[in-house]
């Protein structure tokens, strides 16, 4: 099989920097898509990016299709004549043109073609307009009188097969084999040869490396590097290396300097400064202390670098002048004053002001701060001031320091620590991975805030659907979740949510609706972690009360997790299974009159109460009854009574090799259906297996 290289490059102005990636990863994905439908194969597709350009390079890519047969199925051969002939028509013959086959014992009409495979250069035009014109883009442009649209402008076109040019128009674009260089140093225009030798061409006459993860671990070096030339650590933020990758073709990392006085502002603030406006990675001291000193990266290297250094020293210093002013000028202010004009700022639309939403805050922070021990009036404080800071000037410019502010200002004001830490800290955990608040006021405050969100978003019919959530109430919930299972909370959380509701006085009744939404989201958490959802299924739905208590359903599921792993498991699981489909198949009827069978629905009542006269019956019953004792003042120590569980096996396994459980005898069958019902009443407090054997 004839295979030969294809190279796709498209050029552009600058693409929006926090969208490369996905750009990137649509266009190779779309391109692939299409040359597998076309049963074209090839060994695999890299893709490229930089800020002025998307290639992919598909290699080992089949020159021509196979021969293919096709055959199409009609209607039966006693169909009407105006389906036969409809199908003829589609098949684009006539009607003695289509074959008789039997399938079945049934008679239809079939049509056959031998399809001789088309070239794949034949093919390619096709395939790459369709790729570049399926990337999803939300905000397309249109240049000149063009009736193209995409990200940006585009302005050259490479479709290159080996060292042959596939001849295409796409987006008012001539194909060729001429790709583009830096805008201002270096070849401005030169060919590329052969599709093989992109990477390496654009690498060799232009310093540009296209390929973007090796493109980004060159800046982390330059990084890293210019800091340990300053004595210093860089602090890398992977979502700022990945901005910066995406503004730059030849990075060329340097350093510069501020002006030490601006430390005296709250470092996050020059933190977001340099991040944020600038694309700067900050420096730390081996206390981890904040340094004077930035580090950013050029597009092309300069032959006096002290000129571009010296742009940059002149920029952060207005940047970081705004931010000691807007610090200066907040502290004037006391959060206090500010409750009163939260009231004039909307929360939502049908949800009041951000100070009614302050208020809920205050009342909902102490309720929770009641039930885990945290203090009350140090958590309502800082639940009443937690969204002051956004009518801030800092805030207001920096959107990212919501609450990190507000615990500067609170201490500035002469507020506890404790309410100032617990401010700062309320937005988290903000995304995947990040920290969940530190002080117990904290996590009163974080709970309190987003279960208002949650219930008042919801409550207003914003519910989230399969494919939209736009306000974030799922990555509100996993944040709920996380909080009060690594803080170890024993929170009720459908009181918790009903005790938000009544706040609202939303007059319909939403509470388990919005508690099945946020318990729904666990399936979620514990994926992540690499624990199978039929095992969290089988914790949420056990025989007995406690599964609100989110903490304390963690600790089944992570003992259930223990249970599956362990061999045993399987033939207890089905063991429950087999009883379970036994109670499928009886009735009060069938049961004698020691009416045994009623019994374990009062949990008190043990297997010793009755008289066992089979072996295996004894077996079983002494073995129940020995776990109930063991397992006395440990009730929700579930991994202990999981291996508990699994010390049941022989005599589980014994029971059912040996004995008939719907036996004639109706006394005997009455006390094994009984043994049964306590051995699954036993599983049941634990979780419902039956979710375990699917």
């Amino acid at each position: 099989m004839n295979t030969q290289d294809f190279l796709l490059e498209l050029g552009s102005e600058e693409l929006p920097p926090k969208l490369l990636k996905q750009l990137s990863d649509s266009l190779s994905s779309n391109l692939t898509k299409q040359l597998d439908e076309l049963n074209l194969s090839f060994d695999k597709a890299v893709s490229f990016a930089t800020p002025r350009r998307l290639a992919v390079l598909v290699s080992n890519l089949q020159c021509q299709q196979e021969d293919q047969i096709i055959k199409r199925k009609g209607p039966t051969v006693s169909a009407p004549i105006q389906a036969v002939e409809g199908f003829a028509k589609s098949c684009y013959v006539s009607q003695d043109k289509l074959e008789k086959k039997e399938l079945n014992g049934v008679n239809y009409y079939f049509f056959t073609q031998n399809k001789k495979g088309l070239k794949a250069q034949d093919l390619l035009p096709e395939v790459a307009d369709r790729a570049i014109k399926k990337i999803p883009i939300t905000r397309a442009m249109r240049w000149g009188d063009s009736d193209f649209n995409f990200v940006r402008p585009v302005h050259w076109l490479v479709m290159i097969f080996d060292n042959d040019i596939i001849k295409a128009n796409i987006m008012g674009l001539d194909s060729g084999n001429i790709t583009r260089g830096m805008r201002f140093t270096g070849e401005q225009e030169f060919s590329i040869n052969n599709a093989k030798d992109y990477q390496k061409t654009l690498f060799d006459k232009a310093q540009i490396e296209v390929d973007f993860d090796v493109r980004k671990e060159i800046i982390r070096r330059q990084v890293m590097q210019i800091a340990s030339e300053n004595g210093a650590t860089a602090v890398i933020d992977e979502c700022l290396l990945d901005e910066v990758c995406a503004l730059v073709e030849y990075p060329c990392a340097f350093s510069g300097n501020f002006n030490e006085r601006f430390l005296e502002v709250p470092k996050e603030a020059l933190i977001s400064a340099m991040k944020s406006h600038q694309k700067y990675f900050h420096m730390v001291d081996n206390n981890g202390k904040l340094l004077p000193a930035f580090i950013s990266i050029a597009n092309i290297k300069s032959s006096d670098l002290s000129v571009i250094v010296d742009g940059n020293e002149r920029v952060i210093r207005s940047r970081l002048t705004d931010s000691e002013f807007f610090w200066e000028q907040d502290k004037s202010t006391t959060l206090e004053s500010r409750i009163s004009k939260l009231d004039s700022v909307l929360f939502m639309e049908g949800l009041g002001s951000m100070g009614e939403k302050a208020r809920r805050i205050e009342e909902l922070s102490t309720y929770i701060a009641s039930i885990i021990g945290a203090d009350k009036i140090h958590s309502g404080r800082a639940g009443l001031l937690s969204k002051t800071d956004l009518i801030t000037d800092m805030v207001d410019e920096f959107a990212d320091l919501q609450g990190v502010m507000g615990g500067y200002y609170a201490l500035n004001d002469g507020e506890d620590q404790i309410v100032a830490n617990a401010i700062s800290e309320h937005y988290h955990p903000r995304f995947s991975g990040d920290s969940i608040p530190s002080t117990s006021e904290g996590l009163c405050v974080a709970i309190a805030d987003k279960v208002d969100n949650i219930v008042g978003i919801y409550g207003i019919g914003h519910k989230p659907t399969g494919s939209k959530d736009p306000y974030a109430l799922k990555r509100a919930a996993l944040g709920l979740l996380r909080i009060i299972i690594e803080s170890k909370l024993n929170l009720n959380l459908f009181n918790l949510i009903k005790e938000s509701v009544d706040l609202y006085k939303f007059k319909e009744n939403i509470s388990n609706e919005i508690n099945n939404f946020i318990s729904d989201r666990l399936g979620a958490y514990y994926q992540d972690k690499g624990i199978d959802k039929s095992v969290v299924n089988a914790a949420q739905h056990t025989s007995v009360s406690g599964t609100n208590y989110i903490y304390d359903l963690d600790l089944r599921i992570q003992a259930l997790h223990n249970f599956v792993q362990d061999e045993d498991s399987k033939s207890l699981i089905e063991a429950y299974k087999r009883s379970n489909n036994i109670f499928k198949n009886i009735t009060e009827d069938d049961i004698a009159v020691g009416g045994y069978m009623l019994k374990p629905h009062n949990r008190t009542i043990d297997c010793k109460d009755i008289e066992y006269s089979n072996k295996f019956d004894k077996k079983l019953s002494n073995a129940l009854t020995k776990f109930r004792e063991k397992i006395k003042g440990n009730e929700q120590k579930y991994l202990f009574i999981v291996g508990a569980l699994l010390e049941l096996k022989p005599a589980i396994d014994d029971f059912f090799d040996n004995v008939m459980v719907l036996d004639d005898d109706l006394e005997l069958r009455d006390k094994r259906v009984h043994l049964l019902m306590v051995t699954n009443t036993l599983f049941s407090s634990i979780a419902d297996f039956s979710y375990l054997s699917k």
